[in-house]
């Protein structure tokens, strides 16, 4: 590896350097800056949506630009990072995250946010990758777990980090002071970065063009549908259009990788069982995290009537244990194996989760906080060992590939989650609340089936009759809600089987044989 700063320090087992330290720091903060981002808005859309009259398609793009244009370019930017120096695609990718953020200061039409929000991802999906191929790179094999684990960690508390942060700026600003922060933050980082050392893959070879449109094809199409589905519905042609085109040209992606001589990304990693049970693990972890996101944070405000920041503070208590138990799982990996840590930390999630399924329109903080711990507890069982199976099942001059592969898991995932836990939840909801609805005006039929959030609005307009649909409103909501957190119980639970089938055990070292005298 290649030092362009300065000579690398002594290592040793037992301790870390200051660069090390540094180094990790530099990257976690990064990594968080990326996550946070994405949760970040989803405290400010009623605000975007009064000040800059925002339709609901485009508050759904302001969300889901940012995601889907980090999630296509994930695996080129990994690979550049591999071939020009990982700690100058940082530098770019903070550059050009600070740029989009800063847009919607000064341009603050739906459009322009939008935009911004677009050019961000582009930003974050430079930033992702480089910070965990820079650590990867960075430490020795002795050392590299831990500081996995911690990134891990951070990146999966991230964006509790982010709907705090902007539930607490809301309580006094405007949503403008989100754009404001993200744009400082990055910029402080930016300048942090320029003190890193770098390394880079030294057997340089072509970038591989086929794979990278091929990629950015397949992962944009897929994503896009997902992001559309709930709206569309599940079997409109352009979302089966979508889907059908991202999965042949992910078919078509693979064809080609296994035939050119230099690939993208090297398919055949996908058999080696750690590297594509960890994947699948990382996947299916974060369909599951975000969906159920998704559902706590609108049943904290819309059927508990928790404030932004009251819910942000909520759902804080997830990110401790995940931190802290991500810091050491990783290291755990070499003798409790991946299939115990990832399959038992799937089926502990999806308890947190099915645990949802018991809370009521009346539920205490207390009852609340069960579900939310023992999903914590799975999560930071899982996330880091998954990580953790993926680098260090790469080659040490593809950690950039190999990064955003994690990455890419976790966004794909993530989409898909969302998808699904807001289809499931609309669905539901409508047909719950129909008998309510075929009484209503004409005029307010298609809102009060809509949302929970449009139904209240017409309750508090509605005069005596608006209690009771309220009340109506909410139970709809929580049958929806219920249903959809049964189904992500459920994807956990057959993934944890899958899991412990298909994940390989502890390393077992042999014991030598005693020569004979």
């Amino acid at each position: 590896m290649k030092q362009e700063l300065l000579d690398k320090p002594d290592q040793t087992e037992s301790g870390w350097t200051f660069r090390q330290l540094w180094m990790l720091a530099v990257s976690c903060c990064a990594v968080a800056l990326v996550v946070a981002t994405m949760a970040a808005l989803n405290t400010a859309l009623g605000d975007l949506a009064r000040d800059t009259g925002a339709t609901q398609s485009q508050l759904t793009w302001i969300v889901d630009g940012y995601t889907l244009a980090l999630a296509c370019l994930l695996l080129p930017a990994g690979a550049l990072g591999d071939r020009y120096g990982r700690r100058g695609i940082l530098i770019l990718g903070l550059f050009v995250f600070s740029i989009g953020s800063m847009i919607p200061i000064a341009l603050d039409e739906p459009t322009w946010i939008i935009v911004g929000r677009i050019i961000a991802g582009i930003g974050a999906a430079f930033v992702m990758p480089a910070t965990l191929s820079l650590l990867t790179a960075g430490f020795p094999a002795t050392q590299r777990a831990r500081a996995i684990g911690i990134w891990a960690g951070v990146a999966g508390s991230g964006a509790i980090a982010g709907l705090l942060v902007s539930g607490a700026m809301l309580e006094k600003w405007s949503w403008h002071s989100i754009f404001i922060s993200l744009a400082v933050v990055s910029v402080l980082i930016l300048f942090a970065s320029f003190t890193l050392s770098s390394s880079r893959d030294e057997n340089t070879a072509p970038l591989d063009l086929p794979g990278t449109a091929l990629i950015v094809a397949a992962i944009g199409l897929f994503v896009l549908g997902m992001i559309e589905a709930p709206e569309r519905g599940w079997l409109d042609p352009i979302v089966l259009g979508l889907l059908v085109g991202g999965m042949a040209a992910a078919a078509l992606f693979a064809v080609v990788e296994l035939r050119i001589e230099h690939p993208l990304l090297d398919v055949r990693l996908f058999a080696n069982r750690a590297f594509g049970s960890g994947a699948f693990s990382l996947m299916l972890q974060f369909l599951a995290t975000l969906g159920f996101f998704f559902l706590a944070v609108q049943y904290l405000q819309m059927v508990l009537d928790y404030s932004p920041l009251q819910s942000a503070l909520a759902l804080a208590p997830i990110a401790a244990p995940v931190v802290l138990l991500s810091m050491f799982m990783s290291m755990l990996l070499p003798h409790v194996g991946l299939r115990i840590l990832c399959g038992g930390g799937a089926a502990i999630l999806g308890l947190g989760i099915l645990l949802m399924t018991r809370l009521d329109v009346d539920a205490s903080y207390a009852e609340i906080c069960v579900p939310l711990l023992v999903a914590a507890l799975g999560l930071g069982m899982c996330t880091a060992p998954a990580t953790a199976a993926i680098v260090q099942n790469t080659p040490d001059e593809k950690q950039g590939v190999a990064s955003a592969v994690n990455d890419a898991a976790r966004e794909i995932g993530s989409a898909i989650g969302v998808a699904l836990a807001g289809s499931i939840l609309a669905a539901a909801y409508s047909h719950h609340i129909q008998p309510a609805v075929d009484q209503l005006p004409e005029a307010a039929k298609e809102s009060v089936s809509g949302s929970l959030a449009a139904a209240l609005h017409i309750a508090d307009l509605a005069g005596p009759r608006g209690p009771e649909l309220a009340a109506l409103a909410k139970e709809s909501f929580m049958e929806g809600m219920n249903q959809a957190c049964l189904a992500l119980a459920c994807v956990l639970f057959v993934s944890a089987a899958i899991l412990a089938v298909w994940a390989p055990g502890r390393t077992r070292t042999k014991t030598p044989t005693p020569t004979p005298s």
